[in-house]
């Protein structure tokens, strides 16, 4: 059957959802894509590159699920706002999903969505690694539907596939990161490995196309695909042809509107806008039909899908079908539309379960069909990814499921439970008298004209209280006169014995039937069924009973009554044809089937005698391997023929003497063959014996297997346990390599900040010991790089009078800074500070000080003073450039020669001294301006008055950079107003 599985919780349930009504403001509604994205190890390097080329508004809400170490406080929203321009925020219980923004799923968190509303749980405790990245995409599925996209980037392990099987089962987007650009290809090879996705690209060009995507499926009209009744459109018509030819199914008894909105979905992929160019993309493409074929049978199913049902099953049907069986008995099972094989392993588990509860020992034959191959092979191998565990029991991983290599298999003594096959439940031939028929969310899918064909072929297929189990959402129709329930709300069905005529006949072809045009339809099916009919009653009524077998003798199929030479053997059910063999017919079976398997001829042993119920019965045993088809290889067919005694002839006298010796010979003939029979025998119940001894040998070697599969599943489950720790190390060791960076650029930019500043600086810890410190504070103290984590007081100082150390304990106890001015012995002044180290936290962690040079302003402090000095001095200072000019002019000045300062700095020197003395004033002037020094001497200055002063003058020359004189600064003292004082 073409149609898979709905998706479905698991043993962890979701939050319950009601699929019938969504708030109007729930994003499906709104418009805009909710994006599930899941990444394990080397995630957080391929976050960056997606977010770094998303825009501010891409109009999607983007909800992160990284693996992440349960027990550290998470960096991932510090790191991931630094390369993205949307708001990211950590998730917090019950907030809703807002567009143009990042949501990151917390540490030690499960995360779940109902009605765009995200919720916080707790993780399920149980062994095997955690899945949370499955869990969260099936539940954005169930919310979102075709608003949801699912991507999975770098990490180790399948988390995430399952999640993307339920997004494409519900028409959402998947894509995945190319696994040659992921650092760690395991999560993207297994969605890939689905051939379910949509785009498999590089983390940096997610982005575009994620937006071209949601640009095209908002901006594009709507397909006029989805009919409103009646036919089909002609597109939709040419698309199932299309499918037809290239596949070999033939889609129209599906649900059109359901085969509508997986077309709609493959032509938003391709931004394809109308139904007619996208037929013409389907001829022109091969690939295509492949895809649409598989977007048709996405199979999304899991182990014990609704469990709940299951146990009702399990209590309600399967244990009242078990009990009073026979041994001999052997349940029969169908699950059509077997996906890939989780549903009918679970129908196994559960009867295997109950027959270990009532302690029998029935046979189970279950048949598993599906109309895809490769999902057959699948089912057939019974492998299975570790994220299988969400949804089977721990005691059922370890009872039924081996794991290697990260992959659980199914049991053997379970596969060999089941036959797998493919089938097309609408054209090919049903399996009948059955106990169970196990359709689950396959009739969802099919319109109503194949539901009411189906519906009666299952009453047909079952036997008389047979049980039928059908979907949560799937129903019986009009069907009530065929089927009773046995639970209404898990939908599990009981056969009626006596169906009205309502319902037309159950047909179905012997054999596929070709592809026909409509006006042969009513000739040629005609002489088909003819023909067969004509084969099977001739088989009926005159073939030979007989078995196929394989070569270790077990029966696979059988042909009329071969009760006269077949019987079960006491003790466990056993189909092998040794153990079967009636014992007439033992010896001679075991010959010609090994002379048959080793010649690859066929071996006839006649005139054979069989006793069988008090008579004995002469046949012809005859042995022929099958050599074709290929497949067959190994087998071989037994035909036992019966043929009748020949009547005795009445002898005559010669007769009578010849037939005597004959007798007599014959006798002797019929001795030694009874004492070789006899010999025989006993070789046989010696070699039988041998063969129970190495069958008690091989079941001692067979637990001894079972208990090292048993510790090598423990292992491996110790491996993944190991392996998902190691997955959320790296996650941690991202974030931190990508913190340890901030703090190294941040660290750089202090170290570079305080070397501009050319302040000495020394961090001191609680113990006072030195933790780091500026270059510049080489200058003051005397420190090397190994001084880093001595203490303060070893250290020796440029500073006079100065104890670090006290001053240090005294901040550390009162949290009071200190602050004091010292010299050293260099002559420098230098102001030191000494203050508590507090962290972002406001914790006191050790002391800072720092050390200012203020020399400069200790300089500028004393000419402040000498200035204040002279200009407040009795005598006259002044200073006048190397041409007279005067410059500065004290209030000494002022009062000596009664010019202001003012008048003064207009005036030349010359206008204060007298005419006769003026050329000795020039002659000082010269040997100043040459580099001589003069001493004080005596002279005579004139007042603006006209008086004649006689002054003692010190002259000094004033230098610039390079020692060149460029003033002379005086100072004058009257000689008379020193006289009078």
């Amino acid at each position: 059957m073409a149609t898979r599985k709905k998706t479905a919780t698991s043993e962890k349930k979701l939050p319950a959802k009601n699929k019938k009504k969504r708030p109007a403001e729930s994003p499906k509604d709104a418009g805009f894509y909710i994006v599930g994205i899941g990444a394990s190890a080397g995630g957080l390097e391929a976050f960056e590159k997606f977010f770094k080329n998303m825009p501010s508004n891409p109009g999607m809400a983007f909800i992160l699920v990284p693996h992440l170490d349960r027990t550290h406080v998470s960096l991932m929203p510090e790191l991931i706002q630094k390369c993205s321009k949307m708001k990211v925020l950590q998730v917090k219980d019950g907030i809703e999903v807002n567009p143009n923004a990042v949501h990151i799923v917390p540490p030690n968190n499960d995360l779940a969505i109902i009605n765009a509303t995200l919720q916080l749980l707790d993780p399920a405790q149980g062994r095997g690694p955690r899945l949370p990245i499955d869990y969260f995409l099936r539940s954005l599925a169930q919310d979102q539907g075709d608003k949801a996209v699912g991507v999975i980037l770098s990490g180790m392990g399948t988390d995430g596939t399952l999640g993307l099987r339920a997004i494409k089962e519900e028409l959402g987007m998947a894509m995945v990161q190319d696994p040659a650009t992921a650092k760690y290809d395991g999560m993207p090879r297994s969605a890939v490995d689905t051939d379910l996705v949509d785009y498999i690209l590089p983390p940096e060009q997610m982005p575009q196309q994620l937006l071209a995507y949601a640009k095209h499926a908002s901006q594009k009209p709507a397909p006029k695909l989805v009919p409103t009744g009646g036919k089909a459109p002609n597109a939709l018509q040419k698309i199932f042809i299309l499918l037809r030819s290239h596949t070999g199914h033939d889609f129209s008894g599906y649900k059109q509107t359901t085969v509508c909105r997986r077309i709609e979905r493959r032509m938003n992929v391709h931004q394809i806008d109308k139904i007619s160019n996208y037929v013409r993309y389907l001829q022109e493409n091969s690939l295509e039909g492949n895809i649409l074929f598989k977007e048709l049978l996405i199979g999304v199913t899991n182990f014990f899908r609704d469990l709940d049902a299951f146990e009702v099953l399990k209590k309600k049907s399967f244990l009242q079908i078990l009990q009073g069986k026979p041994k001999d008995y052997v349940i029969r099972a169908w699950i059509p539309g077997c996906s890939s094989g989780e549903e009918a392993y679970s129908i196994a588990i559960i009867l295997r379960e109950c027959t270990e509860r009532l302690k029998q020992h029935v046979g189970i034959q279950i048949f598993a069909t599906d109309i895809d191959s490769n999902a057959i092979d699948t089912a057939r191998a019974g492998g299975y990814p570790e994220s299988i565990a969400a949804d089977v029991s721990a005691d059922r991983l370890k009872r039924f499921f081996t794991l290697r290599d990260n992959v659980y298999r199914v049991r053997k003594d379970i596969r060999e439970m089941l036959v797998f096959a493919p089938q097309d439940i609408l054209k090919d031939p049903p399996f009948t008298k059955l106990d169970l028929i196990c359709c689950r969310n396959l009739l969802i899918y099919l319109d109503q004209k194949a539901q009411n064909k189906l519906l009666p072929l299952f009453h047909y297929s079952l036997k008389s209280d047979g049980i039928l189990f059908l979907g949560s959402s799937e129903t019986i129709g009009g069907c009530t006169d065929l089927f009773a329930p046995v639970d209404k709300k898990w939908k599990i069905f009981r056969r009626l014995q006596s169906p009205s005529n309502s319902h037309p006949v159950v047909e179905f072809p012997v054999a596929p039937a070709a592809v026909r045009n409509k006006n042969d339809a009513e000739i040629k099916p005609l002489k088909i069924n003819i023909r067969q009919l004509a084969e099977k009653a001739l088989l009926e009524s005159y073939a030979p009973p007989g078995v196929i077998i394989d070569s270790k003798g077990e029966i696979l199929y059988v042909h009329g009554r071969t009760g006269r030479y077949l019987e079960p053997a006491p003790g466990e059910a056993k189909w092998n044809i040794y153990d079967m063999a009636r014992e007439d017919l033992k010896l001679e079976l075991l010959s010609a089937i090994r002379q048959a398997g080793s010649e690859k001829s066929t071996v006839t042993s006649r005139g054979l005698q069989v006793r069988s119920n008090g008579e004995t019965q002469t046949l012809n045993l005859t042995v022929r391997p099958l050599g074709t088809p290929a497949t067959a290889s190994g087998l071989m067919i037994v035909v036992f023929e019966a043929i009748s005694p020949a009547r005795p002839k009445t002898p005559g006298r010669k007769g009578r003497a010849r037939g005597n010796k004959t007798d007599q010979r014959v006798e002797a003939l019929e001795k030694e063959l009874h004492y070789n029979k006899e010999n025989l025998q006993i070789t046989i119940e010696e070699l039988e014996t041998t063969n129970e001894e190495l069958k008690s040998t091989n079941e001692e070697l067979q637990s001894t297997n079972e208990e090292l599969q048993s510790t090598n599943e423990e292992l491996e489950t110790t491996k993944e346990e190991q392996q998902s720790l190691n997955e959320e190390l790296v996650t941690v060791n991202s974030e931190l390599q990508s913190k340890i960076e901030e703090l190294t650029t941040a660290n750089n930019d202090m170290k570079n900040l305080l070397d501009s500043i050319d302040i000495p600086t020394i961090f001191l810890d609680m113990d006072l010991c030195i933790k780091r410190y500026t270059s510049h504070a080489t200058r003051v103290i005397n420190l090397i790089h190994t001084d880093i984590g001595r203490p303060i007081e070893d250290i020796a100082t440029r500073l006079l009078n100065v104890h670090l150390a006290e001053d240090a304990r005294a901040v550390i106890n009162d949290l009071a800074f200190r602050e004091k001015e010292v010299q050293s012995k260099d002559g420098r002044f230098y102001s030191i500070r000494t203050a508590p180290y507090r962290t972002s936290e406001n914790v006191i962690d050790g002391v800072v000080i720092t050390f200012v040079d203020v020399s400069q302003a200790k300089r500028l402090e004393i000419e402040r003073r000498l200035v204040a000095v002279v200009r407040d001095s009795n005598d006259a200072v002044t200073i006048q450039d190397l041409d007279g000019n005067i410059k500065a002019w004290n209030r000494g000045a002022e009062k000596m020669y009664g010019y202001s300062e003012a008048e003064a700095l207009d005036m030349h020197i010359s206008e204060i001294i007298p005419q006769k003395d003026y050329e000795a004033a020039l002659k000082i002037i010269a040997r100043i301006t040459a580099g001589k020094e003069v001493q004080p001497y005596k002279t005579k200055r004139k007042t603006k008055d006209g008086r004649i002063l006689e002054v003692w003058l010190t002259a000094t020359k004033l230098v610039d950079d390079q020692d060149k004189p460029v003033e002379i600064a005086t100072t004058e003292r009257d000689l008379a107003w020193l006289a009078k004082t």
